[in-house]
């Protein structure tokens, strides 16, 4: 064998290029979660749930004032509407961070395609 038989630096760089690349495409794929049925349902169950302990707490919290100081005001009334207004709140965080992880999973996805594209060309 000669001393030519190894390759340029070019050559080596665009090797260890798409080596890199493909690695952190497994690493992405490991980490991303499933986003099967169970995963939607959930989901839902966190979003109810993150709805139901605010209302549930307030209406009880608002009970046990309406029995120790009674008065013209319904202080059950008043923290139920104000548990479904945290928990509502509480959801709606919930769900937009999870839309933005998504997105930014699917981004990723998309970049890596076409990181892809470039490396085969």
């Amino acid at each position: 064998m000669s001393g030519n038989d190894e390759p340029s630096p070019g050559a080596r760089q665009g090797l260890s290029e798409e080596v890199g690349t493909r690695e952190l495409r497994k690493v992405r794929a490991r980490g991303a979660r499933d986003r099967t049925l169970w995963h939607g349902l959930g989901a839902a169950g966190v979003v109810g749930w993150s709805v139901a302990v605010p209302t549930v707490l307030g209406v009880l919290l608002g009970l046990w004032i309406d029995r120790t100081w009674p008065g013209h005001f319904s202080w059950s009334l008043a923290l139920l509407l104000a548990g479904v207004t945290l928990g509502c709140l509480n959801a709606w965080y919930w769900v937009n961070s999870e839309s933005r992880m998504i997105k930014e999973e699917e981004e990723s996805k998309m970049v890596d395609k076409e990181e892809e594209g470039e490396i085969s060309r």
